[in-house]
């Protein structure tokens, strides 16, 4: 997110410091970059980063958070009656939003795999969600379990590529659960000759009882991604936009106002959907304007109660 012009010679706060680091070290911007994006010089964006790092706020990822990023987590908490916000700053013009808040969704999931007392985590998947996985440190956590929300065989029966539960168990060392099914069936009545299996009821129950999901969320315009990775056809992705279709979740496909189609790939979506109980935690991982749709229709039915976004689409959502 670009901020106003540094004067030379005014005091450097910690705040510019943490942004230039942010732009440094996980935008993967060059100090050259950080000073055309701060409007400084590249020699004040090299004191910048230096002064992050000996303040201490840089260890394997920017623990400082920007002042107007709180702001933003308390307008967003108070008007979606979230638990829980996190906002991270954006990367500027081209920057990857996946790539800002991946390290936030990683922190949080090594905050909540830090508890002592077992839990049952479930998991989405998706670009977003791996990215996140990906940024996990390796922890010892053999007392929770951790159970997919959805399928995991794509259509031409292969493994689904951004399919997380192995990774993210191998990382923490924790029991895991995948699905024994593939994403979407091929009807609804095979959808329900796999819920009849035994292995597949056991699941269900492990997943609907989670006191933690963590999920990311598609948009359904042409960018579609269960469009694009071949669980649904472009027909029938339009077919799903006619009938209101703004955002997908787990593979469930909801209007904007946050109601669950009961139609077309609905039918036949084998996920869990999760849905907030007063006692469990949803987050939902994503930014960027693409998702700005599916995230408003998403917040408007409360089918998450914890949102990590970036700054923008944090502004954006808040309009």
């Amino acid at each position: 997110m670009s901020g106003p012009p540094i004067p030379e010679g005014e005091e450097t706060s910690l705040d510019q410091a943490a942004r230039a680091a942010w732009l440094y070290y996980v935008g993967g911007q060059t100090q050259e970059q950080v000073a055309r994006e701060l409007g400084i010089s590249r020699q004040r964006a090299q004191r910048l980063v230096s002064r992050a790092v000996a303040e201490g706020l840089i260890h394997f990822r920017l623990e400082h958070k920007l002042a107007d990023c709180l702001e933003l987590e308390a307008r967003l908490k108070d008007r979606f009656c979230l638990r829980l916000a996190r906002v991270v700053p954006g990367l500027g013009p081209g920057g990857d939003p996946v790539t800002a808040i991946a390290s936030a969704a990683a922190a949080e999931m090594e905050r909540l795999l830090a508890r002592p007392a077992p839990i049952v985590m479930a998991l989405g998947t998706g670009r977003t969600l791996r990215a996140a996985v990906e940024a996990v440190r390796r922890m010892d956590c053999p007392q929770h379990k951790l159970v997919s929300l959805l399928g995991n065989i794509a259509p031409d029966g292969s493994a689904s590529v951004y399919d997380v539960i192995l990774r993210i168990a191998d990382k923490v060392n924790a029991p895991h659960y995948p699905t024994p099914m593939p994403v979407f069936a091929s009807s609804p009545e095979e959808r329900d000759q796999f819920r009849a299996l035994a292995p597949v009821r056991r699941w269900r129950r492990l997943a609907q009882r989670a006191e933690v999901a963590i999920i990311g969320i598609g948009q359904m315009d042409d960018s579609a991604p269960i469009c694009k990775d071949g669980f649904i056809s472009r027909d029938e992705l339009q077919r799903m936009r006619d009938a209101g279709a703004v955002g997908e979740i787990v593979g469930w496909a909801y209007d904007s106002q946050g109601r669950y189609l009961e139609t077309g790939s609905n039918l036949r979506v084998s996920a869990v959907p999760a849905e907030p109980e007063p006692a469990s935690l949803v987050i939902c991982v994503a930014a960027g304007a693409a998702k700005i749709p599916a995230l408003t229709g998403a917040l408007s039915g409360r089918l998450f109660n914890a949102l990590i976004t970036d700054a923008p689409t944090a502004r954006a959502l808040l309009i």
